[in-house]
C-alpha cells in the first residue's frame, strides 16, 4: 500500500511589514514606511519572535502595501532593498507586495485579501489555521476576509480601530498568544 497518510497543509503567520517587523516612521501620529535602508530599524523582539514561529512550524510571510511606489515618492528598488534586508536578517519565507494606491482599486491592496490569497495558493496554505498580524485596520480586515485569525498590534495611531481576535502592543506578545492557541 502506498503511503495513505493525509497530506497536511502548511499554516502561516502573515505579517505586515512597517509597524510589525520594522519600526514605522511616525509623522502627525500616522505611520509611514522607512524612506531608505538607513531608516530601517528592526525592534529587538522581532528576530526571536520569527524564530519561535518557524520552530512551531509556521511559514512566515510578509504581506505589505507600499503605495508610495505608485505615488512616485519611493522607488521600487528602495522597497525591494528593505524587503531583502528583512528576509536576510529574519529568515522570512517570502514577501508579497502591493505597489498600488487606493485609487487603483486592485484586489491585492489591503484591506482586500489578495496578497494572502496569492500566498495561500502558491504555498498551499490552510488559511483557517493561519494568522495575520498587523498594526492597522487594513491588515486586520484583510486577514479576516481571507479567513485567518487576526492580531492587532496597537501603536495608538490616529485612525480607524479594528476588531481583531487579539489585541496587543508587541510582536512578541502576539507570537506568545499564537503559540498558546495552536
Amino acid at each position: 500500500m502506498i503511503n495513505s497518510r493525509p497530506k497536511v497543509q502548511p499554516v502561516a503567520v502573515f505579517l505586515d511589514r512597517d509597524g510589525v517587523l520594522n519600526r514605522a516612521i511616525i509623522k502627525n501620529n500616522k505611520p509611514y514606511p522607512p524612506a531608505n535602508l538607513g531608516e530601517l530599524e528592526i525592534p529587538g523582539d522581532v528576530a526571536s519572535s520569527i524564530f519561535a514561529l518557524k520552530a512551531a512550524g509556521f511559514l512566515t510571510i510578509v504581506v505589505t502595501n507600499q503605495p508610495d511606489v505608485a505615488r512616485g515618492t519611493t522607488k521600487r528598488e528602495t522597497v525591494d532593498l528593505i524587503n531583502h534586508k528583512l528576509v536576510d536578517k529574519l529568515l522570512l519565507d517570502d514577501v508579497f507586495v502591493c505597489f498600488h494606491d487606493d485609487t487603483d482599486k486592485c484586489f491585492c491592496r489591503k484591506p482586500q485579501p489578495g496578497l494572502l490569497l496569492m500566498a495561500a495558493k502558491q504555498y498551499g496554505i490552510n488559511l483557517t489555521n493561519s494568522y495575520m498580524i498587523g498594526d492597522r485596520w487594513k491588515d486586520i480586515e484583510a486577514g479576516q476576509s481571507a479567513g485567518c485569525r487576526t492580531i492587532w498590534i496597537d501603536h495608538g495611531y490616529a485612525e480607524k480601530v479594528p476588531l481583531p481576535d487579539y489585541k496587543t502592543t508587541s510582536l512578541s506578545d502576539a507570537v506568545s498568544w499564537i503559540l498558546k492557541n495552536i
